[in-house]
């Protein structure tokens, strides 16, 4: 009776894991969903509820920003987010309170009054904080024309 009860926990482990795989990126998919939509309108309540308080923001620009300076530019208008969508987007989740995002957007801006529409790819990183998923870390660069 053992065996067979160990043979079926067996069989039924790997589908634990991915249910459980599954519930992480529907949780992880949710989060940098409400954090796009924090950054196409942003105020400060949304903002403080996507974003870490040790954020580190690299732009594809080489500007790197913290939550406060961010936050500070998007509520302020200097960056005004028009549109991102996404072409690619994975999640990896290399620990159980971390999430690695990666992938390709286009996005439209305008920062400091100049217009942009520019296809990025980025590196994103997702921790979970003690009020959920936060977003902790962005690296981004421009792809160049084809």
């Amino acid at each position: 009776m053992k065996t067979l009860l160990a043979l079926l926990l067996s069989c039924l482990l790997p589908f634990a894991a991915a249910a459980s795989d599954d519930a992480k990126l529907a949780a992880g998919t949710a989060a940098d969903d409400a954090r796009v939509a924090a950054m196409l309108t942003p105020n400060q309540a949304t903002l403080d509820k996507v974003l870490s308080d040790d954020l580190r923001y690299a732009h594809s620009n080489g500007k790197v920003d913290t939550k406060a300076s961010l936050t500070a530019s998007l509520l302020g208008g200097e960056a005004k987010y028009l549109s991102y969508k996404y072409t690619e987007r994975t999640f990896r989740f290399p620990a159980p309170d971390v999430a690695v995002m990666a992938g390709r957007l286009e996005v439209q801006a305008k920062v400091d009054g100049v217009s942009m529409t520019t296809g990025i790819s980025y590196l994103a990183v997702w921790r979970l904080e003690k009020d959920g998923w936060k977003f902790f870390a962005w690296q981004s660069c421009k792809i160049p024309p084809a």
